[in-house]
């Protein structure tokens, strides 16, 4: 069973491919309009998952494209205040979106039900993970609760979605831009990368002992970010 996923972002492409890998799913990437269409004949996924913001190109276009080729299943995904996207995804022919920021889990759930809804049954899958733990932090998403050593810390909502998505990737680097996109759905309209920057500074002086010199948030000069324990 083959996924087909089209986002200029490589990193955030790696990261959702490693998701559906551990849930049974192979994946096949696709970074730009031109690209998404090649794969897509040569491949021929069972169902795309489409960013309608592809930096170089248009998902519109990609998605009107598909529709004159295959009925396959279309996910679109979109910024969170893309209401005229989604309309406009949906006529023709996306049979479902997710609003960015969103959680592998909850994109995956889509993918199992769109499969299905066209006769399609999807691998069975490990339950849906709610709780995630680093060193002395825990969070967990069923009661959207962050806690060090034992403790409960008070998180706004947007550090708490930078922390989920870094903690759901603990030990791998996370890139700035798909922080943007995963946290603030949409990279153009995010501002700069200063807004990570500065969240970031808030969740070490909640969560590090020595915010000045983290030992689980790490800066990665020019990269982006890594959740974890260093040896």
């Amino acid at each position: 069973m083959l996924i087909l996923l089209v986002d200029d972002d490589r990193s955030l492409v790696d990261l959702l491919a490693y998701a559906l890998r551990l849930q049974g799913f192979e994946s096949v990437p696709a970074y730009g309009a031109a690209m998404a269409l090649e794969v897509f004949e040569q491949k021929q996924p069972d169902l795309v998952v489409l960013d309608l913001n592809l930096g170089i190109g248009n998902g519109l276009d990609v998605l009107k494209a598909l529709r004159t080729r295959s009925q396959v299943p279309v996910i679109i995904l979109t910024a969170a205040d893309g209401d005229e996207d989604k309309v406009r995804g949906l006529n023709l022919g996306a049979d479902d979106y997710v609003t960015k920021p969103y959680s592998h889990n909850e994109l995956i759930a889509r993918i199992r039900a769109n499969l299905r809804r066209v006769g399609i049954e999807p691998p069975p899958g490990r339950p849906a993970q709610t709780r995630w733990e680093v060193g002395s932090i825990v969070l967990d998403t069923s009661t959207h609760s962050v806690f060090k050593n034992g403790r409960r810390v008070s998180l706004t909502l947007t550090e708490f979605r930078l922390l989920f998505v870094l903690i759901q990737h603990a030990g791998t680097v996370v890139s700035t831009a798909t922080l943007l996109k995963q946290v603030w759905g949409d990279p153009d309209t995010a501002g700069t990368n200063d807004v990570v920057r500065v969240t970031v500074y808030r969740l070490r002086h909640k969560l590090e002992d020595g915010p000045t010199h983290p030992e689980l948030l790490h800066t990665i000069s020019g990269v982006g970010f890594l959740f974890g324990l260093r040896s």
